[in-house]
């Protein structure tokens, strides 16, 4: 009988600082995690629309360039594709932001923990992509 394939599994960092991104992607491909990296809320909801089915993990800034910040990003993708599990990061006060931060989405401030981020990123890799 034939193997059944499964999509690969993605660890998408959202961060507009490039340094703090690469440091992220970098802790990240230490994982059974492939790494897609995004500048923006924006260009992660693209990646979003053509990949959800593969994206296992969101490790997102609070504060994003453009119009849409990380907890709007991650309301979304709690709405949208609830099985991606979801960490918002600050090295800021929320200012009353966290109110409207979904229960089920990790707050962890700047600057973490490697560990905290490698033990996230493997509950995603560890859980089912799908809700049936």
């Amino acid at each position: 009988m034939g193997r059944k394939i499964e999509p690969a599994r993605v660890a998408l960092i959202v961060e507009d600082d490039v340094e703090v991104r690469e440091l992220a992607a970098a802790l990240l491909e230490e994982t059974d995690l492939q790494v897609v990296e995004a500048a923006s809320a924006e260009e992660a909801m693209d990646y979003l629309r053509h990949h959800a089915e593969e994206v296992a993990f969101l490790f997102s800034d609070v504060r994003l360039p453009c119009l849409m910040n990380g907890v709007d990003l991650a309301r979304t993708v709690r709405l949208k594709w609830p099985w991606v599990r979801t960490v918002l990061t600050s090295g800021q006060p929320l200012d009353g932001k966290s109110d409207s931060v979904p229960r089920d989405v990790r707050l962890m401030p700047k600057p973490w923990r490697a560990l905290e981020v490698l033990m996230e990123a493997e509950r995603a890799a560890q859980t089912s992509h799908r809700l049936s």
